[in-house]
């Protein structure tokens, strides 16, 4: 749930703008299926068909505690950011309607893991007996820490095999020593300084061990605007102070059954359609053998 922030280099801007579609898919190093909220956020070599909301927020659940255990495990470091740690800041978990969570890592440890860990796979088992499997997957393109074209903002992700979903990894870089000593900025535009993020904060998200920037407020203030710390209704749910849960309204629940309903009447289209096409396949290799036969006799 990133969101630009900052001033943008218009000369990197126009540069985009001229790039046709095709250039940019041939530029662009992670694919996704689609645009938008829900196509834009699976990787398009995973991707089978849109999730349920219950396996989005299962694989969500237990990818987050893979990917923070499995970096505290191996000394790596990394915090949550930007949707993710808003979520942290209500209460510990992830937002329920974001379609993906966000971490980020030293330019240094992004480079680490690029050297020794890319294209690796992650086995993880958590308390209950529930089991996934993960890729990280770091972008070639992590040499270059400016934006340049725009289409490699995404430093990295650790992508669920199962179907697609990821955590994007973007790393931040003090990229102008000289003449912004202390900045440190992503390919997104973000900015921090370092007393913004050091030292970090040890705090827990989603009943595992996880790291926060010093200043988150100043942080989520910056980026989102204070509205997001107060506001108590969004995106079809609603905040629970006593529970301290975001919950959906009725609303909300009603829209999700009848997208659930859409979702199973185009998935019995396409198996249809599938069938149609293998029968029409099939008709036409017993008629090719056939005029084969024939001419043979």
């Amino acid at each position: 749930m990133a969101i630009e922030g900052g001033l943008e280099n218009v000369g990197e801007t126009k540069l985009a703008k001229r790039l046709t579609e095709a250039e940019k898919q041939r530029l662009k190093y992670f694919h996704e299926p689609g645009e938008g909220d829900v196509m834009g956020h699976y990787d398009a070599r995973y991707f089978r068909d849109v999730v349920s909301d219950e396996e989005r927020t299962e694989t969500q659940l237990h990818m987050i505690r893979a990917y923070l255990s499995w970096f505290r495990e191996n000394n790596l470091d990394t915090w949550i950011a930007h949707g993710t740690l808003l979520g942290w800041w209500w209460n510990g978990q992830r937002l329920p309607w974001d379609w993906d969570l966000d971490t980020q890592v030293s330019g240094a440890t992004l480079a680490y893991m690029g050297e020794k860990y890319n294209q690796t796979r992650h086995t993880y088992t958590s308390a209950d007996g529930q089991s996934g499997e993960y890729l990280l997957d770091v972008n070639p393109m992590i040499i270059e820490r400016e934006r340049g074209n725009g289409m490699n903002v995404i430093d990295a992700r650790w992508i669920s095999v199962r179907n697609g979903l990821f955590i994007d990894i973007t790393g931040l870089s003090e990229t102008h020593p000289d003449t912004n000593p202390g900045e440190w900025v992503c390919k997104n535009y973000h900015r921090y300084q370092t007393s913004d993020l050091y030292p970090m904060r040890e705090t827990m998200f989603e009943g595992v061990i996880a790291k926060v920037p010093y200043s988150y407020d100043k942080i989520l203030v910056e980026e989102y605007a204070e509205k997001a710390l107060v506001v108590t209704q969004f995106q079809g749910h609603q905040w629970n102070a006593q529970e301290k849960l975001w919950q959906k309204t009725a609303w909300q629940i009603e829209q999700d059954r009848k997208q659930d309903e859409r979702r199973k009447q185009d998935a019995v289209v396409r198996k249809l359609e599938e069938e149609e096409e293998l029968k029409k396949k099939e008709e036409e290799r017993a008629e090719e053998e056939l005029t084969n036969l024939m001419r043979a006799a």
